[in-house]
C-alpha cells in the first residue's frame, strides 16, 4: 500500500534558500485562503477547501525536508480536498509563545472551527505536543499523536533529560499540559513505539477513556517518518479524520512493516542475544523478500548450530 498521491500544483521545491521558501508558501496561502505572520517566529497557513478540517504543526527545517518543500499534510489536505490549518514554527517544534495563545484565542472568539463538520488536530512528537495541547480549542475535535511529548516541566517530566534548552520554556500556563488539553476531543488515538522508554512515558500520560492507545514496537524515535517510508502515514492521517482508526484498521497498515527492510534490520538487531529467534527472522525475510544480506546471516547462524 502507498501513500495517496499528491497534487502536483502545490510545490515549493524551486525555493534555493529560506526567504524564497517562504515567499512560496505565502504564496499558496494566499492563493488558497490566507498567510498569516503570528508573532516574530511563527505563522499560519490556511488552505479553504471545504468543511473538512486538518490542523498540523510544522517547523521550517522539517518541512523543507519533505516532499516538495511542502509542511507536513498539505499535500494529503489538498488530495483529499481538505481544509488546512498549518502553524509554522522557525524558532523549534514547541510553540510555546504568547503570540500563538492569542492566535488560537482569536480562532475560538471568530467561531472558526465552528465552520468545519470535521476537524482533526494531528502531530507527531513535540508537533504532537501542540496538536494535543490546542485541539481544546475545537471541542468535539478528532486528535492523532505519534511519540508526543506531554510537556517539558520538569515538575512532571523532569525524567525526560532530551530537550535540556527547551525545558526553560514554560510549559505551566495557557495550553500548558497536553494531555489535560484533549480531554474535550470526541477522541483521541495516540502511537507510540514502547521500545522507546521516554517516548513510552510520555504516552502513558495521555489516558482517559476517550483515549485509544496503540503500540508500533520498533517504530522508532522519528515514528513519523517510519510511517511515512512505509507508505502508511497518509492513511492513517484519513482513517483519524474519518473516525475509522481503530486498533484493527491500525493493525491492518502497520503489517506493512513486514516488506520494511529498516524495521527488519532492527528486529533483527533486536533478536541477536537469542539465536534461535534471529534465525526465525532471518529465515523469514529470506524466504518472503528473497533478501540476500538475510540469507546470508541465515546461512551463518545455521552454520554455527
Amino acid at each position: 500500500m502507498n501513500d495517496l498521491d499528491s497534487d502536483v500544483m502545490l510545490d515549493a521545491s524551486a525555493a534555493k534558500d529560506q526567504i524564497d521558501w517562504m515567499a512560496a508558501i505565502a504564496a499558496i496561502g494566499d492563493d488558497s485562503g490566507y498567510f498569516q505572520k503570528v508573532g516574530a517566529r511563527h505563522s499560519a497557513v490556511f488552505l479553504d477547501n471545504s468543511p473538512t478540517l486538518l490542523v498540523t504543526f510544522d517547523n521550517h527545517t522539517a518541512a523543507r525536508q519533505r516532499p516538495k518543500q511542502l509542511p507536513v499534510g498539505m499535500a494529503l489536505a489538498d488530495e483529499c480536498d481538505w481544509s488546512q490549518l498549518c502553524i509554522l514554527s522557525d524558532a523549534g517544534p514547541w510553540y510555546r509563545d504568547p503570540a500563538v495563545y492569542a492566535y488560537f484565542d482569536r480562532l475560538v472568539d471568530d467561531g472558526f472551527f465552528e465552520d468545519f463538520d470535521r476537524v482533526l488536530f494531528y502531530g507527531a512528537g513535540p508537533s504532537g505536543y501542540a496538536a494535543g495541547a490546542f485541539s481544546v480549542t475545537s471541542p468535539g475535535a478528532r486528535v492523532l499523536l505519534l511519540n508526543p511529548i506531554s510537556t517539558l516541566n520538569p515538575g512532571l517530566a523532569g525524567w525526560d533529560t532530551r530537550h535540556r534548552k527547551e525545558r526553560k520554556l514554560d510549559f505551566t500556563t495557557r495550553y500548558g499540559f497536553a494531555p489535560d488539553m484533549i480531554e474535550s476531543a470526541a477522541a483521541a488515538v495516540v502511537i507510540c513505539d514502547p521500545v522507546e522508554g521516554l517516548d513510552a512515558m510520555h504516552s502513558a500520560l495521555y489516558h482517559a477513556p476517550h483515549v485509544h492507545r496503540m503500540d508500533a514496537r520498533f517504530a522508532g524515535p522519528d515514528i513519523e517518518a517510519t510511517f511515512g517510508r512505509m507508505g502508511i502515514l497518509n492513511h492513517l492521517i484519513c482513517s483519524a479524520m474519518e473516525g475509522k482508526l481503530t486498533p484493527s484498521r491500525f493493525g491492518a497498515l502497520w503489517r506493512n512493516r513486514r516488506d520494511d527492510v529498516p524495521y527488519l534490520r532492527l528486529l533483527q538487531g533486536a533478536a541477536t542475544p537469542r539465536p534461535a529467534r534471529e534465525i526465525m527472522v532471518c529465515r523469514n525475510v529470506a524466504a518472503r523478500l528473497k533478501h540476500g544480506k538475510f540469507r546470508k546471516r541465515l546461512d551463518d547462524l545455521l552454520a554455527k548450530g
